[in-house]
């Protein structure tokens, strides 16, 4: 199969000898919408640099279309990039701005036109075509950013953290574009960003970073309901993490001793007979319980808790619960689920969880 992006133990060190990024490897389709996420200093920004070749690559080998691209200047290659701050020409009109790509590769002034007037259409900016940047909204701008990229026919498009510059509201729209116009003209885009939300709603699937590394490679709602390692636990979403050792199984179960008593999850990869886990529990997999209720004599996973805060948020109803070890517990549901007052700070409680929505993973 010809992947539009390979890359082949990628790596990236710096003069001083300071990896960056270290031995990454990923196989992208046409089409499809990936995100590089994770904490500032991973390498998801040098990794983008390095496809657009405004890094050198130190060790592996990146193809394009089956092209190897190591050495191929940036200008040269089939990918456009989109910057944070947009980098649009402020004594440039839009229509310029747009075309300025097009005049550097030397396309006909016809065929440019023709290709700028198709996108301004496409991302609705013929309106605004002769204005100048400064006198645009930020939404209009990163539309602006966009035709720009996508106006060269790149075989992938590359943006880095593009709408970090945008308010909630406008962030949310342009999401919801976004997407539609990728899924609509079947490019490749690989996106980097630091906003879990983001990355969760936009891309197919989610390389996460941490110190260089690949940690995991996964669609949104496996990479949310089932982590690979402990930072991938720790780093998406809400997650309980209780440290245990392998006791038996019990079906799909994984039974596992922790510090609060014997409790079960499902596997995710294979685990040594007896090794040390980690069982990982997402705050929404978690059911509160008045204290006492006999329903829950049966229940696989039971344990004890006290309320230490309750409060609204939206519709989201947010509890903090202290477990008998000391370890502080994040739950959330819809308000419906859990009212304004059920459970006021100082209750004795009880949490359960379905063994099925929690995830056993080494401890490595």
């Amino acid at each position: 199969m010809l992947f539009d992006l390979e890359l082949n133990n990628v790596g990236k060190v710096y003069d001083n000898g300071t990896p960056a990024v270290i031995d990454f490897n990923l196989s992208v389709r046409k089409g499809e919408f990936i995100a590089f996420l994770g904490p500032s200093g991973c390498g998801k920004t040098t990794t983008l640099r390095m496809i657009a070749g405004f890094e050198g690559i130190s060790s592996g080998d990146m193809l394009i279309r089956g092209e190897r691209m190591n050495d191929v200047p940036p200008q040269r290659r089939p990918t456009s990039m989109i910057f944070q701050n947009y980098a649009l020409f402020p004594h440039m009109s839009v229509r310029r701005n747009v075309g300025y790509g097009l005049e550097v590769k030397g396309v006909p002034k016809g065929e440019r036109e023709a290709k700028v007037d198709r996108i301004l259409a496409t991302l609705g900016l013929e309106d605004i075509a002769e204005r100048k940047p400064e006198k645009l909204s930020g939404g209009q701008r990163q539309r602006i950013a966009l035709a720009r990229g996508l106006v060269v026919e790149p075989d992938i498009l590359l943006l880095d953290e593009p709408l970090g510059a945008l308010d909630a509201n406008l962030r949310k729209a342009i999401q919801n574009e976004l997407k539609l116009l990728q899924k609509s003209l079947g490019v490749t885009f690989i996106f980097v960003t630091h906003a879990q939300s983001e990355a969760l709603a936009l891309s197919d699937r989610i390389v996460v970073m941490n110190q260089g590394r690949v940690e995991q490679v996964s669609p949104p709602h496996q990479l949310y309901t089932r982590p690979n390692t402990p930072f991938v636990a720790q780093f998406i979403g809400r997650n309980t993490v209780l440290a245990g050792e392998v006791a038996g199984s019990e079906g799909e179960d994984v039974v596992v001793t922790t510090g609060i008593g014997t409790l079960s999850g499902r596997a995710n990869g294979a685990l040594a007979e007896k090794g040390r886990v980690n069982l990982v529990v997402p705050a929404e997999a978690i059911e509160v319980h008045a204290a006492g209720e006999g329903a829950l004599s049966g229940a696989k996973n039971r344990v004890d808790a006290r309320i230490e805060r309750s409060e609204v948020v939206g519709h989201i109803a947010h509890l903090t619960a202290r477990l008998q070890d000391g370890r502080v517990v994040a739950l959330e549901a819809h308000v419906d689920k859990y009212r304004p007052g059920a459970f006021p700070a100082g209750t004795p409680v009880l949490l359960s969880w379905n063994p099925a929505e929690a995830t056993v993973i080494p401890a490595h």
